[in-house]
Formats: C-alpha cells, sequence, structure tokens
C-alpha cells in the first residue's frame, strides 16, 4: 500500500483527503433526508453500496420522496448517471485486463476518481490516483451515509437544519460545469422548462423524464450532420 501510495505527489494526496471530506458531508446528508423523509435506515445504506452514485441516489431517493413510483426513481437515476460511461472509456486503461479488476474498477468509478486519473500523465499514477481515490471516497461515502442514516432518525426535521437544500445543491454542482457549452446549455433550459410545465399535470418523478424530449432538437442535429461529416471525411482520405 505504501508503494502506490508513493506514486502520487503530497498534493494530490491532500487533494483527494479533502474530496473525501466534502463527500462525506453530502452522504451524511443524504442518509438523514433519506431517514428523515421516512425510508427504512437499511434503504440509502443498500443502496450506497450497490449503486455509488451520490447524484442519482439523491435522484432516485428524491422522486420516491415525492410520490413517485419505483420505476420513475430508478429511470432519473439511470439517465443522471449515464454521464458516467464517457468517462469508463477515458479511464479504462487504469483496470487492467483482468474481469474481477475491471468489475470492482468500474464500480467506483465517479466524478472525482475520473478527474484525478485525468489529472496525471503517467500510467502507474493514473492507476494510483484511480484506484486510491476511488477507494477512498466508496469508504467515506458509505461510512457517513451509516452515520447520517443514524442521525435522520433522531433528527426528524432535516429541513430544519437545511439538508434538504443539499439534494438540488448536488444536482446543481454536477449541471453547472457543462452549462459553459452552448450545446448542452440550450437543451438542459428547454428540459428544464418542460420538467416544471409538466409538473402540474404529472405524477412525481414522470416530469424530470419530460425533460428528455429537450434531447430531440439535438439528437435531430446531430443525425443530420453525420452523413456530412463522412462525405468531408471520405474526401479526405482520397
Amino acid at each position: 500500500m505504501r508503494s502506490v501510495l508513493r506514486t502520487l505527489d503530497r498534493g494530490t494526496l491532500r487533494d483527494i483527503a479533502l474530496v473525501c471530506l466534502a463527500d462525506a458531508l453530502v452522504g451524511a446528508s443524504f442518509g438523514a433526508i433519506a431517514v428523515s423523509g421516512g425510508l427504512p435506515p437499511w434503504v440509502p445504506v443498500v443502496m450506497s453500496l450497490l449503486v455509488f452514485a451520490g447524484g442519482s441516489q439523491f435522484a432516485a431517493v428524491g422522486v420516491v420522496l415525492a410520490g413517485g413510483g419505483p420505476v420513475a426513481a430508478v429511470v432519473t437515476g439511470l439517465v443522471l448517471n449515464a454521464r458516467l460511461l464517457p468517462f469508463g472509456f477515458a479511464v479504462g486503461d487504469v483496470l487492467g485486463g483482468r474481469w474481477r479488476d475491471r468489475l470492482l474498477g468500474s464500480h467506483l468509478l465517479t466524478d472525482e476518481s475520473t478527474a484525478f486519473t485525468l489529472l496525471q500523465r503517467d500510467p502507474a499514477a493514473r492507476r494510483a490516483a484511480y484506484w486510491i481515490s476511488g477507494a477512498a471516497l466508496f469508504a467515506f461515502w458509505n461510512i457517513a451515509v451509516l452515520l447520517g442514516a443514524l442521525a435522520g432518525g433522531v433528527i426528524g426535521d432535516t429541513d430544519a437544519l437545511g439538508l434538504d437544500a443539499a439534494f438540488p445543491a448536488v444536482l446543481l454542482a454536477l449541471v453547472l460545469p457543462s452549462l459553459g457549452d452552448r450545446s448542452v446549455r440550450n437543451p438542459a433550459l428547454l428540459g428544464a422548462v418542460l420538467a416544471v410545465g409538466a409538473t402540474p399535470f404529472l405524477p412525481a418523478g414522470l416530469p424530470v423524464l419530460c425533460a428528455l424530449l429537450a434531447l430531440l432538437p439535438a439528437v435531430r442535429s446531430a443525425l443530420r450532420a453525420a452523413p456530412a461529416r463522412a462525405v468531408a471525411t471520405a474526401g479526405e482520405a482520397r
């Protein structure tokens, strides 16, 4: 373990520790909100162990606590977690060739572990950054969720402490970095309008799925541009 830690500089290890502490605060909020909202303590704990995706967990629990069904909660979580798919291609080289390593490594894939990995250039440092940050975040997150779930049963009203703000804050933090790109910002704003407009008419959990309709213009534009790019590429090849 020491040899792996020595692969990374102190600054990177310090940053990983700080991110773990920040995630622990969010994890404790998640556990407390889920339990105070009426869910059994084992639900957020098991979800954190098996899903291990903060944004998706907040989204799914938010849908359930708002009265939505389990299908809407699962679909919402899957849609939000779909952003991790390209991350997997970006850091796939650090997982090794054995299927067990790749299975475990894929479970530790998060925004943070991907970011720490991409900051490294040396292959050994990339592997160390991914596994150290992923394992540390997994441990801190799950311990914090457990403590938050236990505290949630005692606190009762988490709104009084402002913990209810953790859910929208987490989602906003995930979205904001991408809004600088116009191709992302416009569909996101249209999707928000569609979701808000559908809220008075649809059951909880379904309005957020209506936001996916905002992707149709972008998909249509991409499909139209694909043949043109193919022709241009063929011309350059000649």
